[in-house]
């Protein structure tokens, strides 16, 4: 009886060795906000392919320049990212990939089955699965919906409308003939789910374990059939409250490998709008998902409740749970928001998109310790720690499409140490492709006298980063200057001199003192001015501290010095501006950090 005793010790012993050794040394990727869009992609019931590009002959189906320097994100380029980094991602021997929202752009059905396509090639090439959750700009309503974009690239250079819609347009006379397609409306969540079903929306036999907000199975219970009855769209829908409306919630669980349970969350929170048309299914009935979470505290109650149930589960069963969706969970801004709010105005900065404290705590006292989001288009780490000592990590994800394009690697050290590392995507093979087709547009604008026409120099672009860059410095002048920054506080700073900042501190002596503790002289402030203090501003907002190499850390010293110049200045927005600029250098470890899940401490890794 001892011996048999002793033999079953050791047998337990040995099953609780193997799965600790389970989830060392695993590698997850997070690929946020890739904005997929298939340019080599074909309509299905509509002859047009594009136009030719005007070096290879090779058609394809891309959207203007001018609508790119105007847009959070590059509609085109992004295409050949996406390629280098799932190349990149194969290379490192990663196996399990994570795409928190915005794969695709607008859910559009010729978009979607090229991302599917390329996904399933490197499933079947490389072993890798793929686990996607839902993003504002997958379903932009919950229901399918005509839709069409008016700056596709056309023949000449001008802008050729795509639409699928039928509906008679008024055209100027030098404008294209429509092309009609229902290849281009946004899919709602029934077509969208199916057609990206292989990608954790659904379960697969390889999967250990796999759940929903509605499951009634239990993780001893589990089974591949079971899990498939519960997995259909009619069975994950909730009450929309103060209405008779159901909607799909499609978030999920995951076990991958044994040991690591994936927390996909579809924070999409669609609002209604006041008057209901009455009809079912009506996607005009709803506003869109692009607020995050705050909404879904008060749409999507019931994901508070599973995460919880969920959390302890993954405590109970020795699980390291890893939540990701595409909306971020904590203040992203350094915690300068308020300050944000108080300079630029509430709609401003997109400060409407910041969760309110209470999302933060609410899913850090839930039990969720590490968090991957996406949605804003930036490097960042936010944490916070509640008053029940439970700490949550929301690790902001770069996006493809925008400066500084970057993808995230999760190395699971144990169940109780993680590494996160962020990789640059610099280096993209046919990331100037598309060139000459911008020089066609470039002479069609030139020759119309457009009044905001784009700087041709981003067409010497040396790399995809270089070609992301010159994206955000065109996006500030065309769009973030003219519509966030107050008119006043713009011609108070930004044709200064960064010498003409400084010497705003009267007391001369003070300010020696500092040059020579800094190794600084007064004519290198003389080489910048508010306008170069914006940009790196943009710089740090959008990559933090992969943008320090960029901007020089003397260039940063002085910022330092005028900051604390302008935090002492007369003008209550100069002391905010001083504020919120100082705060973005300071902000939590984002580039290459650990963190230990049982101290909740994060510890940055010298590069």
């Amino acid at each position: 009886m001892v011996r048999i005793s002793f033999i079953i010790l050791l047998f337990l012993s040995a099953c609780e060795t193997r799965q600790a050794n389970d989830v060392e040394n695993v590698k997850i990727a997070f690929i946020a906000d890739v904005h997929f869009s298939d340019i080599f992609g074909t309509f299905q019931d509509n002859d047009y392919k594009g136009i030719p590009n005007p070096v290879t002959g090779e058609y394809a189906n891309i959207r203007t320049m001018s609508s790119q320097l105007q847009s959070t994100r590059i509609f085109n380029e992004n295409y050949f990212a996406f390629i280098a980094t799932l190349d990149d991602i194969s290379k490192k021997g990663i196996k399990i990939v994570a795409l928190p929202g915005d794969f695709s752009d607008d859910g559009q059905p010729v978009h979607l089955r090229g991302l599917k396509r390329i996904l399933n090639a490197y499933t079947e090439k490389h072993g890798m699965s793929f686990f996607v959750t839902t993003g504002n700009h997958d379903a932009v309503r919950p229901f399918s919906q005509d839709a069409g974009k008016t700056d596709f690239l056309g023949k000449g250079g001008k802008e050729q409308i795509i639409t699928s819609s039928k509906v008679k347009l008024t055209l100027g006379e030098d404008e294209l003939e429509p092309i009609v397609t229902s290849d281009i409306k946004n899919w709602g969540y029934k077509e969208m789910t199916q057609e990206m079903a292989d990608f954790g929306f659904f379960p697969q036999k390889k999967y250990v374990y796999w759940e929903t907000p509605f499951s009634n199975d239990t993780y001893e219970g589990y089974t591949f059939n079971k899990a498939l009855k519960e997995s259909s769209l009619d069975k994950r829908t909730y009450a929309i409250k103060n209405t008779n409306l159901f909607l799909p919630d499609v978030s999920y669980l995951v076990e991958p490998v044994k040991g690591i349970w994936l927390l996909a969350i579809d924070a999409n929170a669609y609002v209604p709008v006041e008057k209901l048309s009455g009809n079912l299914n009506n996607p005009k009935d709803f506003s869109g998902a692009s607020i995050g979470y705050n909404n879904v505290f008060l749409y999507k109650s019931h994901l508070v409740d599973w995460v919880k149930k969920v959390s302890a589960q993954a405590k109970e069963k020795g699980k390291l749970l890893i939540a990701f969706s595409h909306y971020p969970m904590v203040d992203f801004n350094d915690d300068a928001s308020a300050e944000m709010e108080s300079l630029f105005g509430v709609n401003k900065m997109q400060l409407h998109r910041v969760p309110n404290e209470d999302v933060s705590k609410t899913f850090a006292d839930a039990g969720i310790q590490i968090h991957f989001g996406g949605h804003m288009h930036i490097n960042d780490t936010g944490v916070r720690a509640t008053a029940q000592g439970n700490t949550l990590f929301n690790i902001q994800t770069p996006s493809l499409a925008a400066y500084m394009p970057a993808y995230k690697i999760l190395t699971i050290h144990s169940n109780e140490a993680v590494e996160v590392e962020t990789v640059v995507v610099d280096s993209v093979a046919k990331f100037n492709n598309l060139f000459p087709f911008y020089e066609k547009e470039y002479t069609y604008l030139q020759n119309s006298e457009n009044s905001t026409i784009w700087n041709k120099d981003i067409l010497k672009s040396a790399d995809y980063k270089d070609f992301t860059e010159w994206h955000l410095k065109e996006l500030v002048r065309l769009r973030f200057l003219p519509k966030d920054f107050p008119v006043e506080f713009l011609g108070s700073i930004v044709k200064l001199s960064g010498k003409d900042l400084l010497l705003l501190n009267k007391n001369v002596s003070e300010i020696e003192t500092q040059l020579l503790a800094n190794n600084l002289t007064i004519q290198d402030f003389e080489s910048w001015t508010g306008y170069d203090m914006i940009f790196d501003y943009y710089r740090l907002r959008s990559a933090d501290e992969l943008a320090v190499p960029e901007i020089g850390t003397k260039r940063l010293k002085q910022y330092q010095m005028v900051c604390d110049v302008l935090g002492k200045a007369s003008d209550a927005k100069l002391v905010l501006w001083s504020k919120i600029f100082y705060k973005a250098t300071k902000g939590q470890p984002s580039n290459h950090f650990k963190i230990n899940l049982k101290t909740n401490q994060i510890e940055r890794i010298a590069s």
